[in-house]
């Protein structure tokens, strides 16, 4: 079965500011409020380390950013912050967004139903990560996440897949909600000329 959202028009070009603010977070533990600092202002979006946003933000803030930590710190020390914004992104949809009786329900029921349920969620609010991309879940041994024109590597070409801050994102959530065992890892990438960005969930290895 397939799942899949193409966000209103009046929301396109904007995504969550998690994906600004768990960055901020992530490289401030690993790296120092310096680097943060100096690749914030690098990209022209240092208010927003001044400042988090609390409100959607234009995607293409996002983009620049994500571009700017791969060029600042190399690609692999830009994976392992990504991951590290994703995994934080997750926590706090859980600790914030996501109302307890549904956590509890996720986590009570059978974990091919619960991956159902969370990815009916995540796919009905797909705009707020996705931003002008295109979120679709396709359900069966695994669960299978793609994200087509993926705001997180759009016009970047790499050897290797980029989008670690979703994978992080998804493999936390499904941990916590679905399968403690779970884990995600992003077998196509359009970085690498792929079509789509694709997240292979699994639980069950």
């Amino acid at each position: 079965m397939t799942a899949s959202l193409s966000h209103a028009a009046s929301t396109a070009g904007k995504i969550g500011p998690n994906s600004v603010t768990r960055l901020a977070e992530a490289l401030r533990a690993v790296e120092g409020d310096n680097t943060a600092h100096r690749l914030f202002h690098g990209a022209g979006l240092g208010a927003h380390l001044d400042q988090p946003p609390q409100d959607m933000v234009d995607e293409r803030e996002a983009e620049a950013l994500h571009a700017a930590l791969r060029t600042t710190l190399g690609t692999q020390r830009a994976r392992t912050i990504g991951w590290i914004a994703g995994q934080r992104t997750a926590d706090y949809l859980i600790r914030a967004r996501i109302p307890r009786p549904v956590q509890r329900v996720l986590k009570l029921a059978p974990a091919g139903l619960a991956s159902r349920l969370l990815t009916a969620a995540m796919a009905a609010n797909a705009w707020t990560f996705a931003g002008s991309g295109q979120f679709r879940v396709r359900h069966g041994r695994t669960t299978v996440l793609s994200i087509t024109d993926c705001p997180m590597c759009r016009g970047q070409r790499a050897a290797e897949p980029l989008c670690d801050f979703y994978a992080g994102a998804f493999e936390r959530l499904f941990a916590k909600l679905v399968h403690p065992a779970s884990r995600v890892v992003e077998t196509h990438c359009q970085a690498l000329g792929d079509p789509a960005c694709r997240f292979t969930v699994d639980w069950r290895r």
